[in-house]
């Protein structure tokens, strides 16, 4: 255990110093802050409170952001190692290469959710201030950071993952961009195109929602929709929900780390310093 808590504690230190802590805390503050200003003039048209719009609006802000900036805290974290030539150095240390990736979730998990944290935090305090607050939406709030936090641990494992399989940081950060890509970006595209085609058959109807549950972006979209009746309503996706299990998007938001994180850890233990 003290072994683990030293490798997140030099984690954590080297986060600190690249700068990636500061500009992930600022990327999502401004753009948080941001939407909830501007939410502040739909939220009497949709009849609900502003941090309620503004929680919708902050959801498909995370699934945009939350993804890239976990990618980019990890995915040198093999990767960069090997080509710094530290990572050969380490080995030999009587500590397992296990122990030495938990180390490092530790650290980026940790940077990341006080990014979440201080980000959403902001913004659900400036709703609060300027009135646009009330208990269920707070809850929401809470749910999203929740979930971000899950999202983003599932892309730090996945760009550990990268890192094992690439031979210099420059690979790792083009199979980094791949990934997010895919999975944020072309995943939905491709699902709209087919829901287009399904025009309200049996794919859309019962396929379709467990496609949207399988992805974890999308995840976070389902599971910050079931933190209320309101955000069900600003964001339309009730429909989705109503047809999956309860439950189905936590799941799926908790399978995607450990499945990534396990994944990783294979890589990680074949890779040749």
């Amino acid at each position: 255990m003290s072994a683990l808590l030293a490798i997140a504690a030099t984690e954590f230190r080297i986060l600190r110093r690249n700068r990636w802590l500061v500009i992930a805390t600022a990327l999502l503050s401004v753009f948080s802050l941001a939407l909830t200003v501007s939410g502040a003039t739909t939220s009497g048209a949709l009849g609900v409170d502003l941090l309620t719009v503004s929680v919708a609006s902050m959801t498909t802000l995370a699934v945009y952001l939350v993804p890239l900036v976990a990618l980019l805290m990890s995915f040198e974290a093999i990767a960069g190692d090997a080509e710094r030539g530290s990572l050969a150095l380490v080995l030999t240390y009587p500590v397992s290469r296990g122990v030495l990736l938990a180390g490092k979730f530790l650290a980026h998990l940790l940077g990341l959710a006080i990014a979440v944290g201080i980000g959403f935090g902001l913004a659900g305090a400036l709703a609060f201030a300027l009135g646009g607050a009330g208990v269920s939406s707070g809850l929401a709030l809470l749910r999203l950071m929740l979930g971000a936090v899950l999202l983003g641990a599932a892309f730090i494992a996945l760009g550990y993952v990268v890192s094992g399989f690439s031979r210099s940081v420059a690979a790792a950060a083009g199979g980094a961009g791949f990934i997010w890509l895919v999975l944020v970006v072309l995943y939905d595209l491709v699902l709209l195109a087919l829901v287009v085609w399904d025009d309200g058959g049996l794919f859309s109807r019962q396929v379709f929602p467990w496609l949207l549950a399988a992805n974890p972006a999308d995840a976070l979209r389902l599971f910050s929709v079931t933190a209320s009746a309101d955000q069900a309503l600003v964001t339309g996706m009730g429909a989705a929900v109503a047809a999956l299990p309860q439950g189905a998007a936590l799941v799926s938001l908790l399978l995607w780390p450990l499945l990534g994180l396990a994944l990783a850890r294979l890589v990680f233990g074949r890779r040749v310093p």
